[in-house]
């Protein structure tokens, strides 16, 4: 902490608050102490400019493009690292050496069954029902099952609980996937890798040998680190707001994933896709950008800049060569996909687009990925909390060490009616 003082007037006094330097980043004001000297608060709808914690996990800066796990360029990470990397750097804080790799993916290994009575769990919901609300409830159901793992004040429950819930989250996502279409369940091979090991649960039937193909396996596994982790978004503080009141690890992993359903946060790459099969064919891509620059058209190009990176997504990079070896390799037809590809080069050279950085991001590559591969967009939403489980479970298990958080009670500005008393019914 510098000498830096931010100076506020109210009511006719100044009251001086600490500037507070991270290692990177903005600085900010410490008000933690605003209310008590002032009787005032804050005001800030969406969270957008109030540091809630303090976090050694994730840096963004939105401007520059720039995303940091640990430190480590996230362009860097997809490209040279796995998936089993990334989930022990979120978590130990360090990248692992070989013996620490091989230690550590053997353990999610181990902890990739799930007990044989949550299969009962899925058969209770209807067989159309979506694969987020099943993940909602399994995951939830976690925490009557493993009560060796919900004592958050012991280190090593903690550790253990991290280790089930990155394990079997390709269980419980495959199942939900399985039942969805009336296959049968698959169980884990412990012989192929964590992503290798989820597509196989995913596609493969009894009637038919599935091959796992390294190109797929490969793609499936940067989508993955480029969901690991993402900030304080509002899946991350819901799983750290719920935490913030001692709940278990399974039910604050179950909290996170409800947020995220919401389309306005992991439903995003579903609506890219849905917007490139609204188009429907390269001819029509004219039409469509117009009607984007048209104001007074309701139509949005969904995929398209980003709240946070106000330059390129550079998780975008990444999805782009991945999106063009995944088609080339599969062949595929859709005419969607010939949209996705004309759409992205119109975009990269409209002045339109580049004077309003709305540049493709993680969200329009990820979806015609994934639909490539074979998933439904059902299932879209359903991975992004697959991947982002590892982000969740390293910033609750921050949170849960750090001695300086409290139960989270944010403060409102209330503009309901004043104290009135109350009348009988019949004097109303």
């Amino acid at each position: 902490m510098g000498d830096q003082k931010a100076q506020l007037t109210i009511g006719g006094a100044n009251k001086d608050y600490p500037v507070l330097s991270g290692s990177v980043g903005p600085d900010v004001i410490d008000i933690r102490k605003l209310y008590a000297e002032t009787g005032a608060f804050t005001y800030d709808p969406g969270f957008t400019s109030t540091a809630s914690c303090e976090s050694a996990l994730t840096y963004i800066d939105g401007d520059a493009g720039i995303l940091l796990h640990r430190g480590y360029p996230i362009d860097q990470l997809a490209e040279k690292s796995s998936f089993m990397e990334v989930a022990y750097l979120l978590i130990n804080g360090e990248l692992p050496t070989g013996d620490e790799l091989d230690k550590f993916s053997n353990t999610i290994t181990r902890h990739t069954m799930l007990h044989e009575q949550l299969a009962t769990f899925y058969r209770g919901f209807r067989r159309d029902a979506h694969p987020m609300a099943i993940m909602c409830g399994v995951v939830g159901a976690l925490s009557a099952f493993y009560h060796d793992s919900t004592d958050i004040a012991d280190p090593l429950q903690r550790m253990i609980a991290i280790h089930r819930l990155i394990a079997k989250m390709p269980t419980i996502a495959a199942m939900a996937y399985k039942y969805s279409v009336g296959q049968p369940f698959v169980y884990p091979n412990n012989d192929l890798s964590y992503t290798a090991n989820f597509l196989r649960m995913t596609f493969s039937v009894p009637a038919e040998e599935y091959v796992v193909d390294p190109i797929i396996v490969d793609a499936m596994d940067k989508i993955f680190i480029l969901h690991a982790d993402h900030e304080q978004n509002a899946s991350t503080s819901t799983v750290r707001l719920a935490g913030s009141s001692g709940a278990n690890p399974f039910a604050c992993i179950a909290a996170g994933i409800a947020c995220l359903w919401g389309p306005a946060h992991g439903g995003a790459n579903e609506a890219a896709l849905n917007m490139l099969r609204e188009i429907g064919t390269v001819e029509k891509i004219p039409e469509y950008i117009a009607r984007a620059k048209n104001k007074d058209d309701p139509f949005r190009l969904m995929g398209f800049g980003h709240r946070v990176y106000k330059n390129f997504d550079p998780r975008a990079k990444v999805m782009q060569k991945t999106a063009a070896d995944v088609l080339n390799k599969l062949g595929v037809t859709d005419p969607i996909f010939d949209v996705a590809r004309e759409l992205e080069q119109i975009a990269l050279k409209d002045d339109y687009f580049i004077e309003k950085k709305l540049y493709p991001n993680v969200d329009f590559y990820s979806g015609v990925i994934l639909s490539a591969i074979g998933f439904p967009t059902s299932m879209f939403t359903v991975l992004f909390a697959l991947a982002r489980t590892v982000g969740w479970v390293a910033q609750w298990n921050e949170m849960i060490s750090d001695p300086a958080q409290k139960i989270g009670r944010p403060r409102q500005l209330y503009v309901g009616p004043t104290q009135r008393d109350y009348l009988p019914v019949g004097d109303r």
